[in-house]
């Protein structure tokens, strides 16, 4: 048996985001139908620097894979070597043998997944008729977001803050030229009392941006940045009364925005509404009326892997991408 081997660009080739879409809504689900093992991820940062590797594994008993992701991120001297910051691998096993089946790049993994995972809050979560959005950072993965968000809903204007306002117009000329949506920037106050739907997507290591008495009711709030213990987007007080939805309770509860809001008292356990598998079940409602604010945080599954990269895997067998080797030769 042969390894296939995909690369950035031939994993690019493949990236349908409606597909994506559907793909993670499904791994959602199998997750809260108890189908998914998926032990607590790994991190390996180099001393007294915000460079290392995150490991995320977990296996799919519906798909029939395992997958283990390495992310990597902080590594700020390696563009002088030719290589990005930060780095994402994807590793696919046959479940049933523990065959390596695929090694593929996981750049537009990890980035399509994530914007996945905000869109599903949106589609589910926030008002039918939610129109104005607010990105809060002006990376990629802010740029990832908007991509997805706009698929779920018809947009009318698009509100933009970034710490870095040079970066901030250059998301907004990018962005508008490609999605051809009215966009603007604006302080974040501004930004985000004039949303009906808020994407945090920063670095989240600035501390938080979004205060509770901007958030006007009916918003809804997909935190997306704050994915380690250290990051933080939103003011803890933001979850107080709000309808938290969590991708993973236990994991949320210690790496993502929700554990601020618990460390401070803000919140308990108990006062978490769902997590999006039980929404999407229909085992626990979603949004239930226009005032309420609802939160969906974040911190990242490795299900959402594991479905993006047996759906990938599959397309190039298809369309006869990628090249094979022989590891047990």
């Amino acid at each position: 048996m042969k390894t296939l081997l995909l690369n950035k660009s031939e994993v690019y080739s493949l990236i349908d985001r409606d597909k994506i879409l559907l793909a993670v809504e499904d791994g959602y689900r199998s997750f809260n139908k108890g189908l998914v093992v998926q032990p607590d991820f790994m991190a390996i940062e180099m001393p007294n620097t915000h460079a290392g590797v995150d490991f995320k594994g977990g296996l799919d008993m519906g798909g029939g894979y395992m997958t283990l992701k390495a992310s990597s991120g902080g590594y700020a001297k390696n563009p002088e070597l030719g290589l990005p910051r930060g780095m994402n691998t994807v590793m696919l096993f046959e479940a049933s043998t523990s065959f390596l089946k695929c090694v593929m790049d996981g750049t537009w993994i990890t980035g399509c997944r994530t914007a996945a995972a905000g869109a599903i809050s949106v589609k589910h979560l926030s008002r039918p008729d939610a129109k104005k959005l607010c990105v809060i950072g002006a990376g990629n993965q802010a740029r990832h977001q908007l991509r997805a968000i706009c698929r779920v809903r018809d947009l009318s204007e698009v509100i933009v803050w970034n710490a870095n306002e040079d970066e901030r117009e250059q998301y907004i000329k990018e962005m508008t030229e490609e999605t051809g949506l009215k966009m603007r920037g604006a302080d974040i106050e501004e930004s985000v009392s004039s949303a009906d739907i808020i994407v945090t997507a920063t670095i989240g290591r600035q501390g938080p941006v979004v205060r509770r008495e901007w958030v006007k009711p009916g918003t809804h709030i997909a935190a997306i940045g704050a994915d380690m213990p250290d990051k933080q987007e939103l003011f803890s007080d933001v979850f107080s009364g709000a309808k938290v939805v969590c991708d993973s309770i236990n994991i949320c509860a210690k790496n993502g925005e929700t554990h601020h809001a618990l460390d401070d008292g803000i919140i308990s356990k108990e006062d978490i509404h769902a997590e999006i598998g039980e929404v999407l079940l229909g085992t626990k409602p979603g949004r239930e009326n226009a005032q309420e604010i609802t939160i969906f945080d974040t911190v990242g599954m490795a299900i959402q892997d594991n479905v993006m990269a047996s759906m990938l895997f599959k397309n190039a067998v298809e369309k006869n991408l990628g090249t094979w080797y022989s590891f047990l030769a």
